[in-house]
């Protein structure tokens, strides 16, 4: 993958996970709950820059044949 296509492949990401962000947050979850979400939306943001960046790291999909 070409330098461009990773840069648009992260923008994309960002701008995704960015809009369940601030959806998120608009929505009225108590605290702990928020705070769990918050974490595993980071978790799910670092585990596809890091495959993106690193380019061999493949990360499991549920496929249906």
């Amino acid at each position: 993958m070409s330098v461009i296509g990773r840069l648009v492949s992260i923008l994309v990401i960002v701008l995704i996970l960015g809009l369940v962000y601030w959806i998120l947050q608009q929505l009225p979850l108590p605290e702990p709950f928020g705070m769990i979400v918050k974490v595993v939306i980071g978790l799910i943001a670092v585990v596809f820059l890091l495959s993106l960046l690193f380019g061999g790291v493949n990360i499991p999909t549920l496929r249906i044949n």
